[in-house]
């Protein structure tokens, strides 16, 4: 019975996806081992290296269905390793001894990370959909609400007004930086490795770098430089790239959990009958996916720094770093696709309340446009003397509940030089947005102009 909420026949769905969980899967796994054994034996078979009779019996034979796993997991169990019991069965399934040609050359660590950078191949393409998926769902967020007015917020606080669609413009463009990211890293880590015992390829008397391009040839993976054993930078920049990809996703899930508190209620969650309900409180409403990607991307984040740790390897071949990799890779992949299709699904079905939005830009009866007011005075004034101004008057509305348009009208040194007109335009939240639709405007550009490449 599954322990882990990953494989939790309820949770599955909530931490993960049935896609992410498939590439990581046991079956999927040992196929990997598989393809690689049946394109080394093509490509050392086109090389003449091994007899071509032995490749195609080779090949015939590296289909996972025939690979007997109760067996496989005693034999693993046995020797430590599963790479051995696998080219064992293989090697049994060969006619005429044929397969005692298969593995030529190669060692256990090749087969497991190259298999591992086959299956973060695929991991991979499923991250790039979801990363599509949330940039076209913030894209359409940013230009639909480009000019709604909302309080954007500093320490809690409100700060100055911003609109709805700048908000999401800058988690745009960060999306579109992990999807940057992604393009660049996949030369880098989506090497295949073939190196032999120590890296040197020295049991292939000469040939090893001609048969390991051969080999990343058939894999459709780049050939390394060198072996990279006890190297492991690529497969922790995958980690941190996810924990980065991640994060971006707590902090829309930390967003829009303060916005939907009752005394804010600018978003919400998509909504279905029963969701967020509470056991005891019928009018709750309460932020799930969020919650949930609050969770994942923690565990995201711990678990990166696990393969920072799996860097520190002992000289040519490791005793235990190595083994860190198996544990928390598939558990980061996982995750990170949990949270992603969370974060997907929230944006795509996000409720946005403009109303509420313009309501709580009124809340502080017009505090919240002060720096608008003290800019537009300090030509006629001095900046900072129509800084204490402004301030003065800002406490007696906070002391009165007054309106700071009525305040700021009824001051003689403030009317000698803006009538109450001039004023009503100053205290408008709409009227002090900055650049923010500009800058809407050139992200959505950007992004244009990244899909065209």
């Amino acid at each position: 019975m599954p322990t882990s909420l990953i494989d939790s026949a309820i949770f599955r769905d909530i931490f993960s996806t049935e896609a992410m969980r498939r590439a990581f899967s046991d079956g999927n796994r040992v196929q990997k081992y598989l393809d690689f054994e049946a394109a080394l034996a093509r490509a050392q078979a086109r090389l003449g290296v091994i007899p071509e009779d032995a490749a195609e019996e080779i090949c015939r034979h590296c289909h996972v269905d025939e690979i007997d796993f109760t067996k496989l997991k005693v034999q693993t169990e046995r020797i430590g390793y599963p790479v051995l019991p696998v080219v064992q069965q293989l090697v049994a399934l060969c006619r005429d001894s044929l397969g005692e040609w298969c593995h030529w050359g190669a060692t256990t660590q090749d087969i497991t990370d190259t298999a591992t950078v086959l299956q973060m191949r695929e991991a991979l393409a499923l991250i790039e959909a979801d990363l599509d998926g949330i940039a076209d769902a913030l894209a359409a967020l940013a230009k639909k609400y480009r000019d709604t007015a909302m309080a954007g917020r500093s320490n809690l606080q409100q700060a100055v007004p911003i609109t709805f669609g700048y908000k999401m413009a800058t988690l745009l463009a960060a999306f579109e930086r992990h999807k940057q990211r992604l393009r660049e890293l996949r030369p880098r880590v989506l090497v295949g490795e073939f190196g032999g015992a120590a890296g040197t390829l020295s049991s292939l008397g000469g040939r090893g770098l001609e048969v390991q391009a051969e080999l990343m040839q058939e894999l459709k993976l780049g050939q390394p430089a060198i072996a990279w054993h006890t190297v492991r930078d690529t497969i922790a920049e995958v980690g941190c790239f996810l924990g980065l990809v991640t994060g971006s996703c707590g902090k829309i899930a930390f967003d829009i959990k303060l916005l939907m508190q009752t005394e804010v209620e600018e978003v919400y969650e998509p909504f279905h009958e029963g969701r967020g309900s509470s056991s005891t409180m019928p009018q709750k409403r309460n932020p799930i996916s969020s919650v949930y990607i609050t969770a994942l991307t923690s565990v995201v984040r711990q678990q990166a720094a696990a393969l920072l740790d799996a860097m520190v390897e002992d000289h040519e071949r490791a005793t235990g770093p190595w083994e860190i990799e198996w544990l928390v890779l598939p558990e980061i992949f996982c995750l990170a696709a949990g949270a992603l299709a969370q974060t997907r699904f929230v944006l795509t079905g996000l409720q946005v309340d403009e109303k509420k939005m313009r309501a709580n830009l009124d809340l502080t009866k017009g505090l919240i446009v002060s720096e608008a007011v003290m800019m537009g005075l300090g030509p006629h004034l001095g900046r900072q003397y129509a800084h204490d101004l402004v301030y003065d008057i800002c406490r007696q509305v906070v002391a009165t509940g007054r309106p700071l348009v009525d305040l700021l009208a009824e001051n003689a040194e403030i009317t000698k030089h803006l009538d109450r007109a001039a004023l009503a335009r100053l205290c408008d939240p709409a009227n002090y947005l900055g650049e923010a639709g500009a800058m809407v405007d050139r992200v959505l550009g950007m992004r244009k102009g990244s899909q065209g490449r």
